[in-house]
């Protein structure tokens, strides 16, 4: 793992929890030590997931692991069952089981039958080469794989979203702007929210779905196997600004095969420009007069740092600053992967702009929490209901959160 002066790299199991700990009517269990799953929920706590998934941990001792002794994984599942009556039952393993090799499928296989109505899903990620998002695709796709069930189509056209789940910042802000001007636009509610905001059962019923929104990479794969078996069509992308939001409706639109509401669309993306035309004179004078200042640097996911960018740059000619993604498998020219020590050194040397990154990097740096785009947080996140930055209402925000720290930065030198 090395060392690290901030929090390390997410994990694959940490990835892994994070995209099931939002599921209702689930159960988790972590074959591992004491003190994993008590994080884990505090984690869920501060990011505002408040009626998840059930988390349960075996606690693990020497015996365990010399003699390779699973029976108290055994007697967990028994008194979980008798207690909650979850729809489903997750397993994860923690780093010593996966070293040592505990094959938790046979595990499962051997113990299913004694729980006909409740399925057992073993899920890996454990080990410690596994990267975070690594975890968080497995588990979409096995979600996707292993719960549906065969189901006609909805009687009126439906959606599944596919990957907003607990790992990214203001995820659930941004699901419920996706599903809003979804309903509005093209009169279509959702079938499963996949994972902020669903339940077993949802999930079990994705497969009525008309069409997969898929609002991550990571999310494609569980996308395309659901096209294979349900036929189901998918888009891939997420609406930042107002001219990418209604590219993103038209994709939608194209697959659907259904005009989007014209008036709708319209209105919401004039309401949109109304609300950011006072402020365009401001922010075009301090761009042309204060080009050092207008400058954005961004640091995340390489989805949402691409999709910020655009808006920023392509919308409201801000300049391109230091961007990088914070994961290994999704860097490439256009948006490199930074390693702690380089985005540190890129955040410390760039005194003059606009940075959005994680918590941790912006209390570190001085810079405003208001900037935060992605986690570690560093702090409670209690509310569903924070502005979004996705869709028409995030453009607003943004737009407004660039505009006040270039007017800060302004206050500061005079």
């Amino acid at each position: 793992m090395g060392l690290h002066r901030f929090r390390p790299p997410l994990s694959g199991r940490m990835g892994t929890l994070r995209t099931l700990g939002s599921i209702r009517g689930a159960a988790l269990i972590e074959y591992g030590c004491m003190g994993h799953m008590l994080y884990s929920r505090v984690f869920l706590n501060q990011a505002g997931v408040a009626d998840g998934c059930r988390l349960y941990s075996t606690h693990i001792d020497e015996t365990d692991i010399s003699m390779g002794d699973t029976k108290r994984l055994n007697r967990t599942i028994a008194e979980i069952v008798e207690k909650d009556k979850p729809e489903i039952i997750f397993f994860l393993p923690s780093s010593v089981p996966t070293v040592i090799g505990t094959d938790l499928n046979a595990i499962c296989k051997e113990l299913q039958p004694e729980y006909p109505d409740i399925p057992l899903l073993p899920f890996g990620a454990g080990g410690f080469h596994v990267h975070g998002y690594e975890g968080v695709e497995e588990a979409l796709l096995l979600l996707a794989k292993e719960l549906p069930k065969e189901r006609e189509k909805t009687t009126r056209p439906s959606f599944n979203i596919i990957g907003s789940c607990a790992d990214m910042f203001r995820f659930q802000s941004d699901a419920e702007e996706m599903v809003r001007i979804l309903k509005e636009a093209f009169g279509i509610d959702p079938v499963c929210v996949m994972t902020s905001h669903t339940s077993a059962s949802q999930v079990m019923d994705m497969g009525g779905a008309h069409i997969n929104i898929v609002v991550r990479r990571e999310g494609e794969k569980a996308a395309k196997y659901l096209e294979k078996r349900f036929g189901t069509p998918y888009v891939i992308g997420r609406p930042y600004g107002i001219e990418g939001t209604l590219s993103w409706i038209a994709n939608i639109s194209n697959i659907l095969g259904v005009e989007a509401d014209h008036d709708f669309v319209n209105q919401e993306a004039n309401r949109a420009r109304n609300h950011l035309r006072p402020a365009m004179p401001v922010l075009n004078h301090m761009i042309r007069s204060h080009p050092a200042e207008a400058t954005i640097s961004l640091g995340g996911h390489a989805d949402i740092v691409k999709g910020i960018l655009e808006y920023g740059h392509k919308e409201l000619s801000l300049y391109r600053g230091d961007c990088w993604c914070d994961s290994p498998d999704m860097g490439d020219e256009d948006i490199p992967y930074f390693l702690e020590e380089e985005w540190s050194k890129a955040v410390k040397n760039r005194k003059k702009g606009i940075f959005m990154g994680s918590g941790e990097a912006l209390k570190w740096a001085g810079k405003g929490l208001e900037l935060q785009i992605s986690n570690p947080d560093v702090r409670w996140r209690l509310s569903p209901y924070d502005p979004p930055f996705v869709g028409f209402h995030g453009a607003i925000h943004l737009a407004g959160l660039w505009l006040n720290a270039l007017l800060e930065q302004e206050e500061e030198e005079e």
